[in-house]
């Protein structure tokens, strides 16, 4: 009988032991966003802004509105692979499939062109990172020097 009173006992003690693992186990489990990464999130600003000054450009008068435009267009276009922030690279990065977004953004143009769609305004919000402000506290609670 005492037997069977050690190994309840045993039971009872472990479910308040607690779980030991290993700093390599714990890396098993627990893992990174890819966007908590600031190389990604930089990459992935660098392509947004590539994308709105396309779509802001596309079709807006003006000698500085068409060079921005062709600059973003030469860009999304381009297949170089060379340097770390080319289109190729950052769609790679951000596993989008460069061909697709190329051919989604000439659609937009051609119906923008052909007065069906109007600029599409981003949704992005902005759900991980830091979020600084800077705010001036009144002038009577500063500290005088």
């Amino acid at each position: 009988m005492e037997g069977a009173q050690v190994i309840q006992e045993d039971a009872v003690t472990r479910l308040f032991e607690p779980d030991l693992i290993t700093p390599d186990q714990h890396r098993d489990r627990v893992q990174m966003e890819r966007t908590d990464q600031p190389e990604i999130r930089l990459m992935l600003a660098v392509m947004e802004d590539a994308v709105a000054t396309y779509q802001r450009y596309a079709s807006e008068p003006g000698r500085r509105n068409r060079r921005l435009f062709e600059e973003a267009e030469s860009w999304i276009k381009s297949t170089d692979t060379s340097w770390p922030y080319s289109f190729e690279n950052i769609c790679a990065a951000l596993r989008f499939e460069p061909e697709t977004l190329r051919k989604g953004l000439e659609e937009w143009r051609t119906q923008r062109e052909q007065g069906g769609r109007a600029m599409y305004r981003f949704p992005f919000r902005r759900v991980n990172g830091k979020r600084h402000s800077i705010s001036l506290r009144d002038r009577s609670m500063r500290k005088s020097a």
